[in-house]
């Protein structure tokens, strides 16, 4: 994957997708290989029912 999309759901699929994968071990290496913001990522998928689960490393519906 060359970008993150802006879309918020195939977004949270992609973020979800890289970081089960284990393509990255956390969000904040993710955000930083794709120079996004980790808090504005977190903020536009939370304006759209989705919250981090630390633990998990995946975003889940609220």
């Amino acid at each position: 994957m060359d970008y993150l999309p802006n879309d918020p759901m195939m977004l949270v699929s992609s973020v979800n997708m890289l970081l089960r994968d284990d393509e990255f071990d956390s969000l904040e290496s993710l955000c930083a290989y794709y120079e996004k913001d980790v808090e504005e990522v977190k903020k536009l998928l939370s304006e759209n029912g989705f919250e981090y689960n630390e633990e998990l490393r995946q975003f889940r519906a609220v």
